[in-house]
């Protein structure tokens, strides 16, 4: 039983990892800019033009390596989420980390929009600390308020609903106090945009996704024991409260990170982690690198979408997670007891 595990978790690695090349090779062919599949290789050898060049080392790579970045990010959250707090439901956008995050990041705009200029690209580095403070506040007042005698499940969800909505409206009111221009960036920013990507912001959620995620995947056994129940994790020995904080830490820092360099991108770290599930089943230590291939394919496929729906117009890759993610999660809530 258990090779047969493996033998289905190394093929869905390789097709995924497949499916990801293939959609990153189409990705980079397709923009208001065509360029043919031929001339993507020239120019990948450094045998293209100065344009080729420009469009591809300048514009599309960095938001394509983005794109992977924060989709694993996201995915990985959210499959940590939904096992600690033993809910299929979890998503950091649904139980307000995605919303704390983004409020921070809204502040620090609007109280240092003077300062943000003067550092110059030294403010896409700060962003994201800013946004895991942002985080790390919404996830501290969902734990205290969730708190009576341990952790519920569902009690920890309902009450990050709760938590999304102030945080939501304390944002919408910042927001209304910006000047025009500030309020329509910070619009499409929050409805999940990579649009503007650069290397710079690429380096600057890199660290964090190569540390959490390999980490998570280290805890992965103390998920799996969680999902037993907190009696009989606590009858295995096993700590906990203690374990499920640092995991929690892990999920809001990566949902957080994401946020700060693409926006409110919801629904994505709901499903990719059950279409993991899947396809590997509940064991975190298959489950987590499945969910975070999932997530970077996903997010890949959806901004290529959105970038050439409606060309030369683009449409936030937010929204289109949440067109294709919205209906998933009503389903769900219909399976849901």
């Amino acid at each position: 039983m258990a090779d047969k595990r493996w033998k289905r978790f190394i093929i869905t690695t390789i097709v995924l990892l497949f499916l990801i090349l293939v959609a990153f090779l189409i990705s980079l062919n397709l923009g208001t800019y065509p360029i043919s599949p031929i001339d993507t290789i020239r120019t990948l050898v450094g045998a293209g033009t100065e344009e080729e060049s420009l469009v591809l080392f300048g514009f599309r790579l960095p938001r394509m390596v983005l794109a992977l970045l924060i989709g694993a990010g996201l995915a990985v959250s959210g499959a940590v989420l939904q096992g600690i707090t033993q809910n299929e439901l979890a998503e950091p956008g649904i139980i307000g980390i995605n919303s704390g995050a983004g409020l921070a990041v809204v502040l620090f705009i609007y109280f240092f929009e003077g300062s943000t200029s003067a550092l110059g690209s030294l403010s896409v580095f700060a962003m994201p600390f800013f946004a895991l403070i942002g985080a790390l506040v919404a996830a501290f007042f969902i734990y205290i308020l969730a708190w009576k005698q341990g952790i519920a499940p569902v009690r920890l969800i309902l009450v990050g609903i709760a938590v999304n909505a102030g945080f939501s409206a304390v944002l919408i009111v910042f927001q209304l106090r910006m000047d025009p221009n500030d309020f329509m960036q910070a619009t499409v920013w929050l409805s999940g945009s990579i649009w503007g990507a650069t290397w710079s912001s690429v380096l600057s959620i890199l660290p964090w996704i190569v540390i959490l995620v390999p980490f998570t995947l280290w805890k992965s056994q103390h998920l799996n024991v969680l999902n037993l129940g907190d009696q009989v994790a606590t009858g295995l020995g096993a700590a906990v409260e203690k374990e499920r904080r640092i995991l929690l830490i892990a999920a809001v820092a990566l949902a957080g990170v994401s946020v700060a360099v693409g926006g409110g991108i919801a629904f994505l770290g709901l499903v990719a982690p059950h279409l993991a599930r899947r396809l590997v089943g509940p064991g975190h230590h298959f489950l987590i690198p499945i969910a975070a291939l999932m997530g970077a394919l996903l997010l890949l496929a959806a901004d290529t979408l959105g970038k050439n729906l409606l060309a030369p117009s683009e449409i936030p890759v937010g929204l289109v997670v949440s067109a294709l993610g919205a209906p998933y999660f009503i389903y769900l809530l219909m399976k849901t007891n």
